[in-house]
This record gives C-alpha cells, sequence and structure tokens, in this order.
C-alpha cells in the first residue's frame, strides 16, 4: 500500500523582481517543489511575496494570507516549505513568533538549503541563531550602502532615481535637458524679480501657454504650485548635490512603522553635473523662501474647524469643495469678525486643474443644512433597518470599531511597505546592469 502524502504549503519571497542569492522567485519555487516530490509531499498551495522586503512580517500579503489560513485549518497542512530561512524572515522576533503561530497550529518550518526542520529538537535553536544573523545582516547591508551613497554625493556623484525636471540621465550622469531648463530658468527669474509667489508663478505659465513635459509618473502638462516650490527647493539646479534632506524616522512605540521626517542639516556638496542657474540666484531665492515660505500659526477663530472640507463635491468638475476665510475688520477697526466659506480648490488653477466654479458657500448655511439631512436620516425607519442589516442585530459600534482597526491595520501595513520601498529605490546601485528595470518595477508596485 502507498504511502499517505504529507501535505505541505511553499512560501516564495524575493526583495525585488530581479534574481537574489542567485535564485529567482521560479527557481525557489522549482527547488521547493522538487524536494516535497522527494520527501513524497503533496503541496496544497503556494505562496509567493515578490518585491517585498523580509525585514517584518507587515507589507507582506501573501505571508499574512498563509498564516491565517493555517490558523484557519484552511489548508490542513503539517509543513511550510521555504527555500531559505532569510525568505522566511530577516527580523529575529518575527521569525519566531510567526513560527509559534505555526506550531501552535501543529504545523513546521521546513528551510530546504539551510537544511533546517524545526520539528526536530534542534530545528528551532538553529531558527533562533540563523534568524538572528539574518537580522544583523540586513542592518549591516543597510550602514553600508547608505554609506556607499553617502560617498557617492561627496563625489559630487548622482545618487540614483530619475533625473530632475530640467536635466536627463547620461551613463548615470546629470546633462542638462535644454527643453526642459528654460523653465527652470524662467521660474527662478520670476521668483526672483518679480513680487510673485509660488501659486502666482504657476498660474502665469499656464495661462501663458507653458506645457510641462510629462515624465515617470505625471499625468499632468500643466504647472502646480508644488512642482515650482520643489524647484525652487532644490539646490541641485545651481550645481549642488544634496544628500539626507529627508529621513526615515522610526515611529515611537512601534516595532516596523517609520516616517520620512525632513531634517534641518543636511550634506550639501558641488556636484560633477553643470548647473542650470547661478549660485547667486539659488542665494536670492533661498533667500526669499526663507522669508515668504513659513507657515503661518492660526490665530483667530482656534475653535473653528471645517468639517465638510475635502467631502463636499464641487458640482462643475466633481474635486473637493475646502474650507477657507475670509477676514474683515469691524466697523471700530479693532476686532477681526471671520467669515468661512467652502469653494472649488481648483478655481484658482495652481495644481494643473481647470474649473471655472466660483460659487462660494457659506459654511454655516452648509453645515446646517447637512445636520437636518442627517437627524431626518436617522429618525427614518428604513434607515434603522438598513443598519440592522449591515451590521447586526442590535444597531452599535462593535462591527463599525472593528472595521475601522482593520483599515488603520491595512493602512499601517501599506505605509510601511512604501516606505520599505522607498528604502530599497534608494539603495539600488546605478552601475548595475539591471538598474533602470529594476527602478521601473519599483516605482510600478
Amino acid at each position: 500500500m502507498k504511502n499517505k502524502k504529507i501535505k505541505c504549503d511553499i512560501y516564495t519571497r524575493v526583495s525585488t523582481t530581479m534574481q537574489v542569492d542567485g535564485y529567482s522567485l521560479d527557481a525557489q519555487k522549482e527547488k521547493l517543489k522538487r524536494y516535497a516530490e522527494f520527501q513524497n509531499m503533496e503541496i496544497v498551495n503556494e505562496y509567493s511575496d515578490e518585491g517585498k522586503s523580509g525585514k517584518s512580517v507587515e507589507g507582506r500579503p501573501e505571508f499574512q494570507r498563509m498564516l491565517d489560513n493555517i490558523e484557519n485549518g484552511t489548508d490542513e497542512v503539517q509543513f511550510v516549505l521555504v527555500f531559505k530561512l532569510s525568505r522566511f524572515g530577516r527580523n529575529a522576533a518575527d521569525v519566531l513568533n510567526s513560527l509559534q503561530r505555526m506550531q501552535d497550529f501543529g504545523v513546521n518550518l521546513i528551510c530546504v538549503e539551510d537544511g533546517i526542520d524545526s520539528s526536530k529538537d534542534s530545528g528551532k535553536l538553529m531558527i533562533s541563531v540563523l534568524s538572528a544573523v539574518a537580522e544583523i545582516e540586513r542592518e549591516n547591508i543597510l550602514v553600508q550602502t547608505m554609506e556607499g551613497r553617502k560617498q557617492k554625493a561627496r563625489e559630487g556623484k548622482w545618487n540614483g532615481g530619475f533625473a530632475p525636471y530640467g536635466y536627463e540621465l547620461v551613463n548615470g550622469e546629470l546633462q542638462i535637458a535644454e527643453d526642459e531648463a528654460e523653465i527652470i530658468r524662467l521660474i527662478y527669474d520670476k521668483f526672483i524679480h518679480t513680487n510673485m509667489g509660488i501659486s502666482a508663478i504657476a498660474v502665469w505659465l499656464n495661462q501663458h501657454g507653458y506645457k510641462k513635459k510629462k515624465r515617470q509618473n505625471n499625468t499632468l502638462d500643466a504647472f502646480a504650485a508644488s512642482f515650482i516650490k520643489g524647484v525652487l527647493d532644490n539646490p541641485v539646479y545651481c550645481g549642488k548635490l544634496a544628500y539626507g534632506r529627508r529621513k526615515n524616522e522610526k515611529v515611537s512605540g512601534t516595532r516596523n512603522e517609520y516616517r520620512i521626517v525632513k531634517q534641518e542639516n543636511y550634506m550639501l556638496h558641488d556636484g560633477i553635473h553643470e548647473g542650470i542657474i547661478s549660485e547667486t540666484d539659488w542665494e536670492l531665492a533661498h533667500q526669499k523662501r526663507e522669508k515668504t515660505g513659513v507657515k503661518y500659526e492660526k490665530t483667530h477663530s482656534l475653535d473653528h474647524e471645517h468639517i465638510l472640507s475635502g467631502i463636499l463635491r464641487c458640482p462643475l468638475c466633481g474635486s473637493g469643495m475646502y474650507g477657507n476665510v475670509n477676514r474683515k475688520k469691524k466697523k471700530d477697526g479693532t476686532l477681526y469678525k471671520d467669515y468661512f466659506y467652502y469653494a472649488c480648490k481648483h478655481r484658482r488653477l495652481v495644481d494643473g486643474h481647470k474649473c471655472g466654479y466660483r460659487k462660494q458657500w457659506s459654511e454655516e448655511k452648509i453645515n446646517n443644512a447637512v445636520e437636518e439631512v442627517i437627524r431626518k436620516l436617522v429618525k427614518n425607519p428604513k434607515f434603522e433597518e438598513a443598519i440592522l442589516n449591515k451590521i447586526g442585530s442590535r444597531i452599535d459600534t462593535e462591527e463599525i470599531e472593528k472595521e475601522i482597526e482593520g483599515l488603520e491595520k491595512q493602512h499601517r501595513q501599506l505605509t510601511g511597505a512604501k516606505a520599505r520601498l522607498g528604502q530599497q529605490m534608494d539603495s539600488l546601485d546605478i552601475m548595475d546592469k539591471f538598474y533602470e528595470k529594476k527602478y521601473q518595477d519599483m516605482e510600478t508596485r
């Protein structure tokens, strides 16, 4: 009688879509399938996280799905096969926690290349040691990569990524793209020699027929205030290279959550590329930005909130309507009276969109009208019946709170994945012959 096959899952992962340690996803799968066949195992499910970091469990949806299926008994497996332990994870705490979750349901881990089986006495000890080594290795690679990028910045070399508007990459070096550089010179000229601000320059360019060249993921050929701001704040245009203007900082109280924080002090070196503007013009623009580019603190109507800002929709273009204020002095000339209103954010053409809707709606009237609609709605028996069907047998917030908790978790995972992807993009070696493909793949994700 033929022996009954042992059921197993296989899990594969690569940090990029290119090969890792000489083994692509397909090569890992083939190796695991051959092992399963040799060991008389039946593969129930295959899970693959392509382009995902092993730094943490978060941000790896297939890994999470595998663990959930194990806990729910969906797969009914006894083993999970991975190519190497580093494919399972590079964070020691996450590796051991995930392994414990699996073993609680009678599922063990086999690392084929490392020869580790957690069902054996020595297996978990080896996993503890190797996962700690993998985490240290990852940290060392990160430190070495960052030091390499710093050295490139000191040498004035471009550190990777898309070329700034006004430049093009030629053999990994920045070269002036004259068809775009004209706009850069014009922006600095208007900002330095006129009283125009950022938004006014964007409007002027759009109204005078200038078109922004569509590059990478840009979809608009109009100029936005954010684009003008980015140009004026980037020292690359005067022949300098900045490094460390933004930094990923760990969110306090979390294990793997990071946020991007602007840094006041950063490296600034002479680049080997040619500047589009002079250092004098850059300094003049920088000085004006320091005077005008400050965020004003709210001093009036501190308790007022634009509660429907972004929720209301423009009846003409469909974009969000945002709250604003019109502040007027009272007749005695001493005090201010604020008039709050909602208006379409696209009507001033500062972000590349055009809308001719100029009606301004009083916030008090709109807020009161929406409040009245809600009051009538909740008293409607049909509304109560719909809520009962949606939530359950009684009206409470338990299900909604669970949904919010799930969405917040998903948001944290996506934010973490985005931050990690940004780190991977920054760490790519521009001299790698697969650089463009790797970067494009990451940009698409």
